[in-house]
């Protein structure tokens, strides 16, 4: 059985405002992710710099995290509508003309809510 610790928002409270709880559980969880987010980062980074890298394996790894967004992106696009499609068409061509992107992704998560609100 675990504890959860109640989260009190400021202000009124209002009669169907349910208390939200922090589960110890799912905070260990959370932090063993990003300890293990992290010791993959380094570790990846400790490894490269010991090795020698062709240039081969060099323009691999540069276009790695462009790979892997649409890895994740591309299979949602398939059963999108037209405010995710628009958003998808804003992230290339921001990407394209920036060369950035983290700028991409956030102008097209602002996009995509936009677009919601109005298509």
């Amino acid at each position: 059985m675990t504890s959860s610790v109640p989260i009190v928002a400021p202000g009124p409270r209002l009669a169907f405002t349910p208390e939200l709880t922090l589960d110890p559980f799912v905070v260990a969880v959370i932090a063993a992710m990003v300890v293990l987010t992290y010791a993959t980062k380094v570790g990846g980074l400790w490894v490269l710099r010991r090795l020698e890298v062709s240039e081969r394996v060099e323009s691999g790894l540069s276009v790695l995290p462009g790979a892997i967004v649409i890895a994740f992106l591309g299979p949602e696009l398939v059963t999108a509508g037209p405010a995710e499609w628009g958003a998808a068409a804003l992230v290339l061509l921001v990407a394209w003309r920036t060369e950035s992107i983290v700028l991409a992704l956030a102008c097209g998560m602002g996009a995509v809510v936009l677009l919601r609100t109005v298509v």
